[in-house]
């Protein structure tokens, strides 16, 4: 295992999480008025906080905070907007001591690098660094552990898993070749993202080749609209249908999960957890 598997540690600046005794959870802030499942609730510096701080005492192992809704026919945000959202809800959360790392997930670089002097952990990243290079050099400035999620601008593959398992490589070379460390690595499958219902649902039964690539897998699954479609359910009616994703990616080697539904989805990683994990205790 060349990321943080080999000692089951990634290191989050002045925190760390680690992965060798259970499943993390990451908990979903979205500080956006339009994002497709809770956009709107949380758009305030003291309802944000507030929902943090719940997460968790839920169970939440750390928090990714959101200022740009990435659903589909989404619209754009300036650059401006986004550091508004975002940046005071970071240094509102460090003022309160928030005892988990706090994930931004952008792909603007000055988001991410405002982001980390207000006091943030991880960089969480759509393009898995084929976006804004300026990601990179803010990896490297603080030394912060990057998520590189899988992304394409079209939905044409010519070998489906193949392609996206390249994909996910050709992140990893950009980051390693940058002089991101191995440890500070982790792979997201892009669940969503450039991919048809069918590619959503055949991706699931081969997670366990994106674990094999080597680097912790966060899995991203909450709600989104290939369960809801499957299900003939609203966002806000998938909490079983996420919970079915949610232990199908653990049992394949999944090692974080984001959730909007915390206290929920801590108790379906800990039952998964005793399974898979050969009955280890989870808290």
């Amino acid at each position: 295992m060349r990321g943080a598997d080999s000692t089951g540690v990634v290191p989050c600046r002045n925190l760390s999480l680690d992965l060798r005794s259970r499943t993390h959870i990451m908990g979903i802030l979205n500080v956006t008025p339009d994002s497709f499942s809770d956009g709107g609730r949380y758009t305030s510096t003291r309802t944000a906080v507030e929902r943090a701080m719940e997460m968790v005492r839920e169970g939440a192992d750390l928090i990714d905070i959101g200022g740009e809704s990435t659903r589909p026919g989404a619209e754009r945000v300036t650059l401006e907007e986004e550091l508004a959202r975002v940046v005071p809800v970071v240094k509102a959360l460090v003022a309160e001591g928030l005892p988990v790392p706090i994930s931004v997930d952008t792909y603007k670089a000055e988001v991410a690098r405002q982001a980390m002097e207000a006091g943030a952990h991880i960089v969480n990243d759509i393009w898995g660094f084929q976006g804004d290079p300026g990601l990179q050099q803010v990896a490297l400035d603080f030394g912060c552990p990057v998520i590189l999620m899988h992304n394409r601008r079209e939905t044409a593959y010519a070998d489906f898993i193949p392609d996206v398992l390249d994909d996910l490589r050709r992140s990893v070379d950009i980051a390693l070749q940058a002089g991101v460390r191995p440890d500070h690595i982790i792979l997201d499958p892009g669940l969503g993202f450039a991919k048809t219902m069918e590619h959503n649902l055949h991706l699931f039964s081969n997670l366990h080749r994106i674990a094999e690539l080597g680097y912790p897998v966060l899995l991203g699954a909450s709600r989104k609209s290939f369960i809801q479609k499957t299900l003939g359910r609203s966002a806000q009616e998938v909490l079983e249908g996420t919970a079915a994703t949610t232990a199908l990616g653990i049992a394949q080697g999944c090692s974080i999960v984001r959730v909007h539904d915390v206290a929920e989805m801590k108790r379906v990683a800990l039952m998964t957890d005793a399974i898979v994990r050969g009955g280890k205790s989870y808290g």
